[in-house]
């Protein structure tokens, strides 16, 4: 459950919160700790294990509350946010804030919305694949716990309060605050993800529980009017962010947000939803659409970005937006919402993974590092679903190497997720260290991408395979601006804050270069030629920098070519900027000097031509050339050749594999 934008991106971390089934009845107070529920509640075949989230799983009588109705009399399934890992290897329940004992109370909550919406999700699609009736039961519990948190009347019926406390009391204003404050007082990551789980679950009941089904309906509905009034009345308004036009009617300012949203609302419109609702889904998808960024050499390379009001900000939670844009493509009949999803999920994950996996955030450079199920689950559902929206075979074995990071092919070297327990632990360091907890959040995104493996047999087998291998990668890195030799005043800027309101500042410094300065790098040797990409604050009226490595000219950067600030929250822009020129093979040092005002550097990207990803005997190969390179293999090997847009090539047999500008390759 993400508390705030600002806090996720500035403190790397990921906040699990838990989603409940109605299994377990709610403690008095912090669970105590408890071993795996029974073995029955997982899946009697492949991957899926529900046993852990059972274990979150609980079952409360909420005291009444203005403006919020039970469907039915029975207690309502709701799910414990945290899982904490204790010595003895048992997992405590426990809330989100502060605990006090004496009124048995959270400063936020035990459950909240964000990932009782997100388990029901697991549970509809589970039942989906096995026909399992506890599933179909768990969903049933929690989206009536879901549709209590809902606010049913009053100004702000539609939105969603996100707190419960463990006796089913509402915490509608949290401790820490977060916005909106209260939670059901405007738009929010939780109202989309209501969306979602009402959206399948609509689709789901209505051939099993017509009632129940037409209750959830109309509480989808009123989900929908509310996104109208607060969110869609800006529909094709646009707003500026540093000269770029960005739209206005994404919820929360967020593509990640509305993405969440689209699913649901794609389920609903497939399944005979309401004109309201398909006219609600093309224009949330329009929205996300507009949000694809970059060109095959070009920062963010073809990735949606997921926030608006920052063009220098890719992070990975929530970020669902190439699967949405899959799934409303095909809900709507429409696909031209492909376009995006396929650069997204061709162009950017290839580059992705083969710089170290999925990242919680290029800020623009990356240096946040952790990587959490929520990232992972993100990638594996977008190449799934664009393969199948868009006839991409060649992505679903893309899907494979994202889907190896459970398996093992992370920086830890060890598996993330337990098929014998259906734990997924919260997530990896950059360092390489396991969080050992198992929170409801990643539990949610491990299952929802155990699920799709499920369904896919043949991506599930080759991501054990390939997550049991040795990992060895070369792709995207980077040399600090600080790590140069600097003459002719040049300095090093320790801001009092990183974070700079839009994106962050790597290592938490610059480089200032006044007019005629000097900064000279000195970087690793490689086989091959690599971009280089300054990333530098642009702002109105700075000078220019030029580039070069010995004799060879890289090219230049206008330090002010910048557009209108707009509704940015900082004043120019921290963006990659791709030279014309690249780095020779071979070169190891290259210098910048600045002509005119002072000009600010942050960092320096090296992208080689070809970046590699090797999982045991599999390899992915990403290119950012503009020409077809031939790459030498360990060992002849089958391999197949995907253009720019992830269409099949050729498939062939050898030692050298041929990899064609801006595609990828996957040999073994």
């Amino acid at each position: 459950m993400i508390a705030s934008r600002r806090t996720v991106l500035a403190g790397g971390g990921a906040l699990a919160v838990a989603a409940a089934t109605g299994v377990i009845p709610a403690s008095a107070g912090p669970a105590p700790a408890a071993g795996v529920a029974s073995a029955a509640a997982g899946s009697a075949a492949g991957l899926t294990n529900l046993a852990h989230l059972d274990f979150l799983g609980a079952v409360v009588t909420p005291p009444p509350a203005a403006g919020h109705v039970a469907y039915g009399n029975e207690p309502v399934g709701v799910l414990w946010t945290y899982a904490d890992h204790r010595d003895d290897g048992s997992y405590a329940r426990v809330g989100g804030g502060a605990y006090d004992p004496a009124t048995n109370t959270y400063g936020q909550g035990a459950f909240n919305a964000d990932d009782i919406a997100r388990a029901a999700v697991v549970y509809l699609r589970h039942y989906q694949l096995r026909r399992d009736s506890h599933s179909l039961a768990a969903a049933r519990g929690l989206l009536r716990g879901l549709t209590f948190l809902q606010t049913a009347e009053g100004p702000h019926a539609g939105n969603v309060v996100l707190w419960m406390q463990p006796d089913g009391t509402l915490n509608p204003s949290a401790d820490p605050p977060e916005l909106p404050d209260p939670s059901d007082s405007g738009p929010a990551y939780w109202l989309a993800r209501t969306v979602w789980a009402l959206g399948e679950g609509y689709a789901v009941f209505r051939t099993v529980d017509v009632r129940f089904a037409a209750f959830l309906r109309s509480r989808l509905e009123l989900a929908i009017a509310a996104l109208e009034r607060q969110v869609l009345v800006r529909y094709g308004q646009w707003n500026v962010v540093d000269g770029r036009r960005v739209p206005a009617w994404l919820i929360v300012a967020g593509a990640d947000a509305t993405s969440e949203a689209v699913l649901g609302l794609s389920a609903y419109v497939r399944c005979g939803g309401s004109p309201r609702a398909r006219k609600a889904l093309a224009q949330f998808a329009s929205g996300v659409a507009a949000m694809g960024a970059g060109d095959t050499r070009t920062w963010p390379f073809r990735a949606l970005l997921p926030w608006g009001e920052s063009v220098s900000d890719w992070h990975a939670w929530g970020a669902q937006m190439p699967s949405a844009l899959a799934a409303a493509a095909t809900a709507l009949g429409d696909r031209s919402l492909l376009g995006p999803a396929i650069g997204d999920a061709a162009g950017f994950t290839p580059l992705l993974l083969t710089a170290g996996g999925p990242d919680n955030g290029w800020l623009p450079v990356p240096i946040d590092r952790t990587q959490i199920a929520y990232g992972v689950d993100a990638r594996v559902q977008g190449l799934l679903g664009v393969a199948r929206a868009a006839g991409r075979p060649g992505l679903r074995q893309v899907a494979a190497f994202a889907a190896a990071w459970y398996f093992g092919a992370n920086r830890a070297g060890e598996p993330t997720y337990d098929p014998a327990t259906g734990r997924t632990f919260d997530g990896v360091s950059g360092d390489g260290v396991i969080n050992r907890n198992s929170g409801a959040e990643s539990t949610i995104h491990g299952l929802l991408s155990m699920l799709a493996l499920d369904e896919h047999p043949d991506v599930a087998r080759l991501a054990r395979d390939l997550g049991d291998g040795e990992r060895t990668l070369s792709g995207l890195a980077w040399v600090e601006a600080e790590a140069a030799a600097l003459a002719g005043g040049g300095v090093v800027v320790t801001p009092s804050s990183a974070w700079t309101g839009e994106s962050q500042w790597s290592n938490g410094s610059y480089v200032s270069l006044p007019p005629a300065a000097r900064a000279s790098w000195t970087v690793s040797g490689a086989a091959q030629p690599r971009l280089v990409l300054p990333v530098v604050n642009l702002l109105p009226g700075a000078g220019s920098t030029e580039w070069k490595a010995g004799s060879v000219a890289l090219g230049a950067v206008d330090h002010g070519k910048v557009g209108p600030q707009g509704v940015s929250a900082a004043p120019g822009a921290l963006l990659p900027v791709t030279l014309g020129g690249v780095l020779p093979a071979g070169a190891t040092s290259f210098t910048a000097v600045a002509n005119g005002p002072s000009v600010q550097i942050d960092a320096v990207l090296l992208l080689p031509m070809i970046s590699s990803l090797s999982l045991g005997r599999g390899l992915l190969l990403a290119s950012v050339d503009a020409h077809a390179r031939s790459v030498d293999l360990p060992r002849a090997a089958t391999f197949a050749s995907y253009d720019s847009s992830g269409r099949l090539h050729s498939r062939q047999y050898g030692a050298r594999a041929v990899v064609l500008p801006g595609g990828f390759t996957v040999v073994g």
